[in-house]
């Protein structure tokens, strides 16, 4: 239901609300004000696109989103990705591939594919979130330790290698100032939660630093002042190759936004109780990265640490999220000019603890016991993102989980001789009253089982089992009670099995075929190949199909065997041909 959360939570408000979600809405303002800052700078822009992005992505995706309590804006997972497109092709560049993925944002909403990131792998989420997390931390060891060095490489390795170059030139003053960060941050919840730490280290160190007139570098000092207003809406200007260029990166931007945003809003009905409309929350993600590009910001999703600071304090509709984006703008527009006095060694502190907490380590470790194939989707796009590319590394990542995934399927699905049960020792099935043991087979025919979805994967497999047939049975019978569902590549190969063993004088039938496959093979040519009466839904049926062929009478189905359903011809729920 495309219909924003704001305007369901509206029909019953009522002022003890408002005033919990003015409360929660200045507090998580006030946690979102460094973290704002902090992710645009390590993104490789001005610290106010970080403001501006909160701001207007915040509000949009507030007043717009599927999630009652969902509070958008710059998050730690774009950081590589803006980065990169930053150094190639500048803001413009980052802009037009943030308008894009707005665009992508909204498509998906609006054809309901909401649900459809649920089917993104669980390693391939935790590898590159991980991932992230390494990189935002080594990003930050020049400003933590007040290294004094050029540029810092883009690349992993080469960046510690510049790092160890620089090592004797650590600043202590630097050290002292994140060193003091870092230890309000994570001491200060034991004093109270409800003033968030990151804000009360930024004014701390921040103090400390004018107050000692300690040597480090501020914002102000490298970036000079913070405007204190927001910019005018704007296009980007780009040529049609940049453009072109920028498809991928727009691809993994809108793949982030809705991946987070929607981890998010679970998250949050968690705590809630709730249940969020996902395609609803993802259009909101697009018109605010349609939005945050125009004003100068970057891309944005849903950030879980600042929700669940929102649920915390008492938030319960979007309007928490409306104040927090409100309250951004008046710091900016009344004391944005103070931001400049920030040290550059405080908001490396607040990252290094963002990243920290982004790293999952205990979830990673215990990924590492998973099954090999998670494991090497885990590793494997941990390793790509940190060594090679963010986009490469999702692209890969998707891709080997699904290689392995039909693997596995495969591995689950079977051909197997049932006929040959009958000479082995021991009576396995003799519980099973529909199993052929219980049954007579005639001599000069083969019954064939397959367990398992038979995709193809599978195909392959199957098609190998019937051609290692030494003996060529006059009636072949392919038992399918275990086959939930089949694929193209499936009839092709129960095809190609038929019109082999029709030149071999071989009869083909089908048996306990269940409802997918029954359609399938309705909407195929091979229903008129095998013919609909030869295809059955008991093997006493097909069995007593089989003796007519041999020109043998029928026979009484076992004891407690289950009763034939006669089947309507043609087969109901299968569509008809012209």
């Amino acid at each position: 239901m495309l219909v924003p959360k704001l305007v369901t939570t509206l029909r019953t408000y009522d002022r003890k609300q408002f005033s919990a979600d003015l409360t929660a809405g200045v507090i998580v303002g006030i946690v979102a004000l460094p973290l704002a800052i902090a992710f645009a700078i390590a993104s490789g822009v001005t610290p106010e696109r970080g403001l501006y992005t909160a701001i207007v992505a915040g509000f949009l995706i507030s007043a717009l989103g599927g999630s009652r309590v969902q509070i958008g804006g710059p998050t730690g997972a774009f950081i590589v990705i803006v980065y990169g497109i930053v150094q190639q092709y500048g803001y413009d560049g980052l802009a037009v591939a943030t308008l894009m993925a707005g665009g992508m944002l909204i498509v998906l909403g609006v054809a309901r594919l909401g649900t459809a990131i649920k089917f993104i792998p669980y390693p391939v989420i935790t590898g590159f979130t991980s991932a992230i997390a390494l990189i935002i931390f080594s990003s930050q060891v020049k400003d933590f330790l007040g290294l004094r060095m050029g540029d810092v490489p883009a690349e992993f390795a080469d960046k510690w290698g510049a790092y160890a170059d620089a090592i004797g030139t650590i600043s202590p003053q630097a050290v002292l100032v994140s060193g003091a960060a870092l230890a309000i941050i994570l001491l200060w919840p034991r004093v109270t939660q409800r003033i968030p730490g990151a804000f009360v280290a930024l004014i701390a160190t921040t103090v400390m630093a004018h107050v000692l007139n300690l040597p480090v570098e501020t914002i102000g000092s490298r970036f000079g002042a913070i405007p204190s207003a927001l910019p005018s809406p704007s296009l980007p200007d780009v040529t049609a190759a940049q453009v072109a260029a920028l498809v991928g990166p727009a691809f993994t931007i809108a793949l982030l936004a809705a991946i987070e945003s929607l981890l998010s809003a679970v998250v949050a009905d968690g705590m809630i109780g709730g249940r969020h409309r996902s395609n609803m929350e993802l259009v909101a993600q697009g018109v605010a990265n349609l939005a945050s590009p125009l004003f100068g910001g970057i891309p944005a999703t849903g950030a879980i640490a600042r929700t669940a600071t929102n649920v915390k304090n008492g938030g319960r509709t979007p309007v928490a999220g409306i104040v927090h984006a409100a309250t951004l703008l008046l710091i900016t527009l009344f004391f944005g000019r103070w931001a400049a006095l920030i040290p550059m060694p405080t908001l490396a502190a607040i990252l290094v603890v963002v990243a920290y907490h982004m790293s999952e380590w205990r979830t990673f470790r215990t990924e590492l016991r998973s099954p090999k194939s998670d494991v090497a989707v885990l590793l494997t796009t941990f390793a790509l993102t940190v060594f090679v590319d963010l986009t490469v590394a999702i692209e890969v990542g998707i891709v080997l989980a699904a290689l392995l995934f039909m693997r596995r399927m495969a591995e689950v699905t079977n051909v197997s001789v049932i006929t040959r049960e009958l000479d082995d020792e021991g009576d396995l099935y003799a519980t099973d009253t529909n199993a052929v043991r219980r049954r007579e087979i005639p001599k000069g025919v083969e019954v064939y089982e397959i367990n398992g979805p038979f995709f193809f994967g599978a195909a392959e497999q199957f098609k190998d089992t019937l051609g290692r047939v030494a003996r060529k049975p006059k009636v072949l019978i392919i038992r399918m009670r275990n086959v939930p569902a089949i694929d193209s590549t499936g009839i092709r190969a129960l095809a190609d099995v038929v019109r082999r063993t029709r030149k071999e004088g071989t009869l083909v039938l089908l048996s306990d075929v269940h409802a997918q496959p029954l359609v399938a093979l309705g909407r195929s040519d091979l229903l008129d190949e095998i013919g609909d009466d030869n295809i059955f839904g008991n093997l006493d049926d097909a069995l007593n199909r089989a003796r007519a062929e041999l020109g043998e009478p029928p026979a009484p189905p076992p004891e407690g065997a289950t009763p034939t359903v006669r089947r309507e011809t043609p087969a109901a729920g299968v569509p008809q041909r012209d």
